[in-house]
């Protein structure tokens, strides 16, 4: 399999070598890099650097050094091309079939290049005597005198010189063969539309440094130099046919990504004139689009983006998303347009897309989430951003599945990310971010606003519409019902309703031991159950936590499925009277406090209890064992469980 080094460095660029290495290995952050003992050669004292920004690691003790790459070849002892197809699906990247087919699939055929005029020789006829020589004025760009040197660069009508970028940014094979084959070669050649794209997008970035309007355009809008350059901002000319005039050979192509259209009465014009440009660039970093902004609000469409294409499908592709990997953004945030994206980034939030002029889809949230579990959504604090959310909230739903959460950022009336982070800056941002409500919070906050909670008709009729919602969640796992007693819980219609009496509650940080924390996480909310279940080998079946996972296993499809019910049904199976009336006054003693309101922060809140707990069981047995077998198998599991939680404090 031949992988060109441009897929390869696409690679490298996505892959967290930090987050590669310390899920194999402990690393230990010091400075900007992080340290550990080196694992291709003994050592006492950590001479082993990883170097995130960079991508490499070193190792000063036995100098072995290299990337993603080289780093699982020698750890694991893979080959080449076994590593690039694992960290090939790590990335989202999908490795090239068959070059030869893609080149096909995206090719278009070049026109021949203009044959320059080159006059016959011809013997000069003297003027009849009597006759006066006549004197007939070419224009400039028809002029050939016998003279002339027929590769002149050519001229305008008006005289000026005008060199073709065709003849810059193409092969000049044309000029090259001097024979009559030379046309028949140079129409049959055949074009690339990933790389007539770049070329454009190179035009249009050469057109911005000679347009003053569009440079002052941007400065107002609050972008410098360095955003323009870094976003390859650009400019298209107000001539109909620009792209024309200077890509004469590549129309066919050109009208192929729909930048060149032809009018009814069957002349082509250019799509995008007298626009700022916003090049697109596609997962691998490819242009595979531009959108167009009007200098002036007047200008109707505000925005021109070019239309769905072979290689442009917008459903698939969000702006900013590209640059944002290569940032190695870490908190990622949905907007609305190209120049909030830009705003944010100059601002140092790198993490910010959009959408390309169409609605947020399951494909654009399942694609961010493949960055990180958690999403913020940002929309307009007016009527229509209010109906976008809740638009958001409904397609969202499918795609939560268990470890994802989706946090929905409602902005200040009149503002959007663009003049909002102008306003409070980077600071001011991020704290509006982190306080951006859950989907539970707004989901629960938005129907109470349209009904009456207060009569038990309104309780009811909310918990009908939230069952419509909710119904729409993913079957497995457990968020669907987490949610479900969530709302119950809220609406005072499930245990965690206390008396009024009963206010000075325990806390359920305040909980004695890992094991009370994770019964009482078990007893109110099952759906837990089956994070827990890997516990079951581990777990003492005297203890009342041990008991509960036992008798949860046993009911199996017994369990009802309304957790309360569950809840009542686990108590009547208990075997112990005594044992299960403590149960009920800690139950009713402790606050579960956010974790009711927020069901999302459960499912993490679980992960690390499991993860304790089976460090703490492995290091009991691991006392308790002489068998040296078995004490290197407990050691080893212990050491995966570290390496786990290193990870998880790194991600925090």
């Amino acid at each position: 399999m031949a992988i060109p080094q441009h897929t390869i460095d696409q690679i490298l660029d996505r892959i967290d070598l930090v987050e590669l290495i310390g899920s194999r290995i402990k690393l230990k952050k010091s400075g900007k890099t992080y340290t550990a003992c080196c694992p291709f050669h003994q050592e006492k004292s950590p001479s082993f650097n990883v170097d995130r920004n960079k991508g490499f690691y070193h190792c000063f003790g036995c100098h072995a050094h290299g990337n993603a790459i080289g780093f699982l070849m020698e750890y694991e002892n893979r080959n080449f091309i076994d590593v690039i197809k694992d960290l090939a699906q790590q990335a989202g990247i999908e490795l090239p079939k068959n070059s030869q087919d893609d080149n096909n699939k995206f090719s278009y055929k070049r026109s021949a290049a203009p044959k320059p005029a080159v006059p016959a020789a011809k013997k000069p006829v003297a003027p009849q005597a009597g006759t006066p020589a006549r004197n007939i004025k070419t224009p400039a760009s028809h002029q050939a005198a016998s003279d002339s040197d027929p590769f002149d660069i050519p001229t305008d009508v008006d005289g000026t010189a005008h060199l073709m970028l065709d003849d810059i940014w193409h092969d000049s094979t044309s000029q090259d063969v001097p024979n009559d084959d030379m046309a028949n070669n140079a129409s049959s050649k055949e074009g690339n539309l990933y790389d007539l794209l770049e070329q454009v997008a190179q035009f249009y970035q050469q057109q911005l440094a000679k347009n003053s309007a569009a440079q002052a355009y941007l400065t107002s809008r609050g972008l410098d130099e360095k955003a323009c350059e870094f976003w390859r901002l650009g400019y298209a000319p107000s001539d109909w046919q620009h792209l024309q005039q200077h890509f004469s050979r590549d129309i066919e192509g050109l009208k192929t990504v729909g930048l060149i259209r032809d009018s009814e009465k069957g002349r082509a014009y250019d799509l995008l004139r007298d626009r700022v440009i916003f090049p697109i660039r596609d997962a691998k970093g490819r242009v595979v689009g531009f959108g167009g902004r009007a200098m002036s609000d007047d200008i109707k469409p505000k925005y021109i983006n070019s239309p769905e294409s072979i290689i442009f499908h917008k459903s698939e592709i969000l702006y900013g998303l590209y640059e944002g990997r290569k940032a190695r953004a870490t908190q990622w945030l949905m907007v609305e347009g190209y120049m909030d994206v830009i705003a944010l980034q100059q601002a140092g939030l790198a993490g910010a897309v959009a959408s390309l002029g169409t609605a947020t889809n399951v494909e654009h949230l399942n694609t961010l989430f493949k960055q990180s579990n958690k999403i913020t959504l940002a929309f307009d604090g007016d009527a229509a951003g209010q109906r976008a959310a809740w638009r958001t909230l409904e397609l969202a739903l499918p795609a939560l599945t268990d470890g994802r959460e989706l946090r929905f950022l409602v902005l200040p009336e009149q503002h959007d990310p663009d003049s909002l982070i102008r306003l409070e800056g980077l600071s001011g941002i991020r704290r509006r971010i982190e306080q951006a409500p859950p989907l539970s919070d707004f989901l629960f906050e938005s129907l109470a606003q349209q009904i009456d909670i207060k009569t038990p008709e309104g309780k009811s009729r909310l918990m009908q519409e939230a069952r419509s919602l909710t119904a729409l969640l993913p079957a497995k796992g457990s968020f669907k019902r987490l949610l479900e007693q969530s709302l119950r819980d809220r609406l005072g219609l499930g245990w965690n309703k206390k008396p009024a009496a009963q206010q000075q509650l325990l806390s359920f940080e305040q909980s004695s031991s890992l094991e009370e924390k994770a019964l009482l996480l078990l007893l109110q909310y099952p759906a837990l159950f089956n994070q827990m279940s890997g516990l079951l080998e581990l777990v003492d079946a005297n203890h009342a936590f041990g008991r509960a996972l036992y008798l949860m296993q046993q009911a199996d499809e017994e369990l009802p499925d309304d957790p309360e019910q569950c809840l009542y049904f686990m108590l009547g199976a208990w075997p112990n009277e005594q044992e299960r009336n403590k149960l009920c006054h800690l139950l009713d003693a402790v606050d579960m406090g956010v974790y009711v309101q927020q069901p999302e922060r459960l499912d993490g809140l679980c992960q690390e209890l499991v993860m304790q707990l089976t460090e703490q069981y492995l290091r009991k047995k691991l006392n308790l064992s002489g068998s040296i077998q078995v004490r290197q198998q407990l050691k080893n599991q212990l050491l995966e469980i570290r390496k786990k939680q290193s990870f998880r404090e790194d991600i925090v």
